[in-house]
């Protein structure tokens, strides 16, 4: 069943609010050990109804089922400047959950991510795409490695320690997933 990415709209609130609280989740996100909620200052609502138009949130699909979620911005234009306010053009950055325990280890990801930088690099303007794994978490270097995400550096963003990887553009090989 192939994987559909969809804008998030208020009625996946319960799902994203529900995969906040999920071990799973909670364990990408946060090295903290008492942690008991993934996105600790998330507004679901207010985020999935956010009209900035440098940020979207996305809800991966199959065969009608949400199981997981990807945030797509402009680093250098979204609001909140999370990437820094010197944050350079033309770069996209992602974020990517499967919610469902159950569909982990399907390459779901790997189909999400494939649709979604096919999607970026479809703006010619699109130089690079960065994501941000904890250091800590392996498991999420080796899956974007294995997409040709290259590390670039360490980065603290707020307390999370953060390997930082990039995805230039002549990188990518576009991926059979459809957009």
């Amino acid at each position: 069943m192939p994987v559909k990415l969809r804008p998030a709209t208020p009625a996946d609130v319960p799902h994203l609010e529900r995969w906040d609280h999920e071990p799973h989740v909670i364990a990408a996100t946060s090295d903290d050990p008492e942690a008991d909620v993934a996105f600790e200052d998330a507004e679901w609502l207010e985020e999935v109804s956010n009209d900035d138009p440098a940020s979207a949130y996305l809800i991966a699909e199959i065969d009608g089922r949400p199981i997981g979620a990807m945030q797509v911005i402009d680093p250098a234009l979204e609001r909140t400047h999370y990437w820094g306010k010197d944050c350079p053009p033309n770069l996209c950055a992602m974020d990517i959950w499967i919610g469902e325990a159950d569909c982990l280890g399907n390459g779901y990801g790997t189909e999400m991510m494939t649709i979604a930088i096919n999607r970026a690099f479809a703006d010619p303007k699109v130089e690079a795409i960065v994501i941000d794994p904890l250091n800590s978490n392996t498991d999420a270097h080796r899956f974007y490695q294995r997409l040709g995400f290259r590390p670039t550096g360490r980065r603290l963003f707020d307390d999370d320690d953060c390997l930082v990887h990039r995805l230039d553009r002549a990188d990518w090989r576009f991926g059979d997933a459809d957009a």
